[in-house]
């Protein structure tokens, strides 16, 4: 599978202060290719943290496979996951939404996030492709109570100690949730944040967080498994 070119999509990723710009070329044959409309409004990302193990998301942006680039500079509060303690829960819902939305499904995100654990600065790339977005316009297999189906139309994005990133659709409730397997995915810190060198949070987000404490006293960093 042919993959979209990095770099051409990073020089895209410019500064601006809109929340949705207008289309840029496509990225990927695969993009072109098909009509990606989604059988819903819109699809929704949100991000999550074990429950002790704070971080926030601060900034997003992605391109859409329409090539529409998405500036978030307003962002839903990240959530923690009341079942995450030591490794993440099967089931991964995240917060309500009000501002993580998008039209078309994701080529390309970036996003920055600083995790108090680490008092670390994080910028997490992800690119996806075919397999991610048509299960975003399929049905699952089972459909609600109700009788109405399933989409995948909500992506989570768990961050946690080490700079460590996993993706999910979420589910229905009682049911767990789906791993997204995107065709790459990278994390920098440091001296090779490019982006987000300019969203670094001076002295970190978090200064003291007593349950956080409480929580890995005695324990072993990164206190759980969370591969």
């Amino acid at each position: 599978m042919k993959t979209l070119n990095i770099l051409t999509v990073a020089l895209l990723m410019t500064t601006s202060g809109c929340v949705m710009q207008k289309s840029y070329p496509l990225q990927s044959k695969q993009a072109a290719s098909a009509d990606w409309t989604l059988p819903y409004e819109d699809w929704s990302f949100s991000f999550v943290t074990p429950k002790y193990l704070r971080a926030e998301a601060t900034h997003v942006r992605i391109i859409d496979t329409d090539g529409y680039r998405y500036i978030f500079n307003t962002l839903d509060q990240t959530s923690r996951g009341p079942d995450s303690i030591d490794k993440w829960a099967s089931a991964i819902h995240g917060p309500s939404i009000n501002f993580n939305k998008a039209k078309k499904p994701p080529q390309y995100i970036v996003f920055c996030w600083e995790s108090y654990i680490d008092q670390e600065t994080y910028e997490t790339s992800a690119i996806f492709g075919p397999e991610t977005w048509l299960r975003m316009k399929t049905p699952a297999d089972h459909t609600r109570p109700s009788g109405a189906p399933v989409w995948y139309n909500r992506m989570v994005f768990g961050l946690s100690p080490g700079g460590k990133v996993k993706i999910w659709f979420s589910d229905v409730e009682g049911r767990p949730s789906l791993p997204v397997k995107p065709i790459k995915l990278r994390t920098l810190s440091g001296k090779d944040l490019t982006l987000c060198k300019d969203y670094v949070v001076p002295g970190g987000l978090f200064n003291f967080i007593q349950s956080t404490q409480d929580f890995i006293k005695g324990k072993t960093y990164p206190y759980g498994n969370w591969d």
